[in-house]
């Protein structure tokens, strides 16, 4: 049966068990070729959605 030789600190079992995760912001090319973010106005055209032709 395999044991630990040695305690586990809370702090390294509490860093194991971590759910935490860095997300990153994933901006859209809308058609025009400007950047926005989703779910945001673009800037430039004042458009919210892009309609698709």
């Amino acid at each position: 049966m395999a044991v630990p030789k040695r305690r586990v600190s809370h702090t390294r079992s509490a860093k194991r068990r971590t759910h935490y995760k860095l997300t990153l912001p994933m901006p859209v090319k809308d058609a025009d070729g400007t950047w926005r973010m989703p779910h945001h106005m673009n800037m430039t055209t004042g458009e919210y959605k892009t309609t698709k032709a």
